[in-house]
């Protein structure tokens, strides 16, 4: 999916971006606190690109996972089986949603909370549907072909499926909430003239109006949306940069310092509506988004955005492997 947005207003952010000042009358004993702090080694678990990759390919071989079709709900099987794999606490929650031609199709949001019981959570989300239209591939006769949507949609579950084994594993110090969205790439096709509005995210809008549990709240969300394909770059994207720049400016930062500064770029790039949004505007819950950002492309987005080339040859595990553990160090470093 993903909608460019020229936000007009993104542009007072530079203003106040990143910093606050700090008090420079620190104490010793307080100097002394955080030279200690810093000194101390967190453990992170190590991500596996092939356990992530096997995660992307179990879901393509499903074959376009559009809505309301038998590929559909037999990966919505798998992967509800698949976190029952590393969680007790799952949920599908059911609901129904308008899409763009006035249909009403039925729609699955699945969810695995991990230490339910501790207050202090953050949630990690993803799309899990495909396209049902390749209406940006270069034959216009594919126009209405759906997609695999191996970078679009498999990738991010992938690198999340991956990070549910490991919090299996390796317990963290906070909750965490894993989120797979239905029904986010179901928008209005390109060739049609349309006034509606929020005909994309249907599965993230949902939750947003109905969260899996009552009054739920987490510190900060992290959506994964195109993080499979080779020589990726990570922008600092315009609406995650309006709603949570202290949070994108925290990731970015651990991406960096752990060695991935050729794939997570501090540049400001244009803002995007995607599941993220929704999320920010309806839940109030400050989200950010990594997501595959190329400018050489008319899109902005990664060369075989809503194609028929989006499939499992576009996927490369060492991005797989860079996110992943980007996200994985920023959980394990949470107190």
């Amino acid at each position: 999916m993903k909608t460019k947005l020229n936000f007009t207003f993104i542009l007072f952010l530079i203003s106040v971006l990143f910093f606050s000042c700090g008090d420079n009358k620190k104490t010793s004993q307080e100097k002394n606190k955080s030279i200690i702090q810093k000194s101390e080694k967190v453990f992170v678990p190590d991500f596996n690109a092939d356990s992530a990759y096997y995660f992307v390919a179990k879901q393509v071989e499903f074959g376009p996972r559009v809505p309301g079709s038998e590929a559909n709900a037999a990966c919505a099987k798998f992967l509800e089986n698949t976190l029952k794999r590393f969680s007790p606490d799952v949920t599908v929650q059911n609901f129904k949603a308008r899409i763009f031609n006035d249909t009403i199709l039925n729609g699955k949001n699945i969810i695995a909370s991990f230490n339910p019981e501790i207050q202090s959570r953050i949630f990690l989300c993803a799309h899990w549907d495909s396209r049902p239209f390749a209406d940006h591939d270069s034959d216009k006769n594919n126009f209405n072909k759906p997609i695999d949507g191996a970078n679009d949609g498999a990738s991010g579950v992938g690198v999340l499926l991956e990070i549910a084994r490991q919090l299996k594993l390796h317990q963290p110090k906070i909750g965490i909430d894993i989120i797979l969205f239905d029904m986010e790439d179901y928008g209005t096709p390109q060739s049609l003239q349309s006034n509606k509005e929020d005909t994309w995210a249907l599965g993230s809008q949902y939750w947003s109006k109905n969260p899996h549990k009552i009054n739920y709240r987490a510190r900060y969300g992290i959506l994964l949306d195109m993080v499979g394909a080779s020589d990726a770059t990570f922008t600092m994207e315009g609406t995650s940069m309006y709603y949570a720049p202290d949070i994108m400016k925290k990731v970015w930062d651990v991406a960096n310092k752990i060695g991935y500064q050729d794939y997570f770029i501090y540049n400001q790039t244009n803002g995007i509506i995607d599941d993220h949004y929704y999320i920010n505007d309806i839940i109030n819950i400050p989200t950010i988004d990594i997501i595959h950002h190329d400018p050489n492309t008319r899109s902005g987005f990664f060369k075989h955005w809503h194609t028929i080339h989006d499939n499992i040859d576009v996927i490369d595990p060492a991005t797989l492997k860079v996110v992943g553990q980007t996200v994985l160090t920023v959980i394990f470093e949470e107190r």
